[in-house]
């Protein structure tokens, strides 16, 4: 495992910003996913903010714990992809239809506008968008409550 040697942190006014290993220092930068779904701890660059890589994280684990939690703490400030955990109702068994929803950042309801809003990425993976273009992932079908899955089977 190659530890990578670098600065990547958020100054007073919540700007990151990327020091690199010859002390050269970057602000406005931004840290982005190649795969957030798929690969959410694998393949992450830091981009300036005309959107240049300025570097290649091939594997979060490569970073000390520090430097990964300040990486981590970027993305998420980045990114907004509540999960579902459990679905609580929905509305009618045809599309377009509301879900009332528990998700990891709280209950909520969402508008399905048809089925092909519901992606498969995987075997147990779910991408739900609703009308209003907000994604919401389900992790592992397979995890979830035996009514919610009989609720989804209606969908897929």
């Amino acid at each position: 495992m190659t530890t990578l040697n670098f600065e990547f942190d958020c100054d007073a006014a919540g700007h990151w910003f990327y020091v690199s290993s010859q002390g050269v220092r970057h602000e406005h930068v931004t840290a982005v996913r190649a795969f957030p779904v798929a690969a959410p701890d694998e393949g992450v660059a830091l981009v300036d903010v005309d959107g240049h890589e300025l570097l290649w994280i091939a594997a979060l684990e490569n970073l000390s714990a520090a430097l990964r939690a300040s990486v981590v703490r970027a993305l998420t400030q980045r990114e907004f992809m509540p999960r579902i955990l459990k679905l609580r109702g929905v509305s009618s068994v045809v599309a377009p239809c509301t879900w009332d929803i528990e998700t990891d950042r709280g209950d909520t309801s969402l508008q399905l506008k048809g089925e092909e809003d519901i992606r498969r990425l995987s075997a147990t993976v779910l991408l739900v968008t609703d009308s209003h273009g907000v994604q919401f992932l389900i992790r592992d079908l397979a995890q979830m409550d035996r009514h919610s899955r009989k609720l989804l089977d209606r969908f897929l």
